[in-house]
């Protein structure tokens, strides 16, 4: 774990602080270009909508945060972020922005989420350097170790204390062990999805196709790496609360394409008959 990359006076800059920046940075770029390459925004358009969406996306983090734990102090603090609580407040300020500016919804959407794929991709590496959102022991080569983690070292006793890890009971309480890197696992997987949508939007695919695809990867993603997570909300069986809404996103993303596709066939049917 890094602790502290630089100081600007009495304010501490952490890796992940610094990674959220150059996320934002990126995640800016990549608005500016792909609502330039389907012609339907300028830089002033993706400077406005990404403000909105990290606004909103930081507080619904906090947000879901604070009340999956109970935990309202954690508003005010600069820890405690989750993802599914900022993607769901940040698409509703990103879509009131769009609406706002008048700007083409399912274009602002598939570009939108490709975005989203690459902030969440440098974001990770930000967990990663500060030892946050590991995963449970593992023997693979490619395991580490936290003795400074977030919110505790990857000791053999915290692993069996705060998250019931399958940790044989004659490994000492203070061994050091090595852990899945699923922040890694989560950067390699949302980088390639990145790409694909690149590509899609090259393309100029259907208006919506990217976001539905794009989203829906999204899902399966975390749906899979949170086997590998290590995770103290395990309320639905062995299943954790983000993949139960994983699974309500894909439903209601399945739901939305069926709708899309319906309407567009009936478009067309119409647009035959005059």
């Amino acid at each position: 774990m890094i602790e502290e990359l630089f100081k600007v006076g009495p304010v501490s800059i952490s890796p992940f602080g610094g990674m959220m920046v150059l996320a934002f940075l990126l995640s800016w770029m990549h608005l500016r270009w792909g609502l330039g390459r389907l012609e339907i925004g300028d830089e002033e358009d993706a400077s406005a909508l990404l403000l909105a969406a990290g606004l909103g996306g930081i507080a619904g983090a906090k947000l879901y945060y604070a009340i999956l734990y109970g935990d309202p102090a954690s508003l005010i603090q600069r820890s405690g972020l989750v993802w599914y609580g900022g993607l769901i407040v940040g698409a509703l300020s990103l879509l009131w922005t769009a609406r706002r500016r008048k700007l083409p919804m399912a274009r602002v959407l598939d570009v939108s989420a490709t975005t989203v794929a690459l902030g969440y991709a440098v974001g990770r590496i930000g967990c990663f350097l500060v030892g946050d959102d590991y995963g449970v022991p593992t023997r693979l080569p490619w395991g580490v170790a936290f003795p400074y983690g977030l919110p505790g070292p990857t000791t053999a006793g915290f692993l069996r204390r705060e998250y019931s890890a399958a940790v044989a009971p004659e490994v000492p309480a203070d061994e050091l062990l090595r852990v899945h890197p699923t922040q890694l696992y989560e950067t390699l997987i949302c980088l390639a999805i990145w790409l694909l949508g690149v590509r899609l939007i090259r393309r100029r695919v259907a208006p919506g196709t990217i976001a539905y695809c794009v989203l829906s990867l999204m899902a399966v993603e975390r749906f899979l790496v949170e086997f590998f997570r290590a995770k103290d909300d395990r309320l639905l069986g062995s299943f954790t609360v983000a993949q139960g809404i994983s699974v309500l996103l894909l439903l209601l993303l399945f739901g939305l394409w069926r709708w899309h596709v319906g309407r567009r066939a009936a478009e067309v049917v119409a647009a035959e008959s005059r």
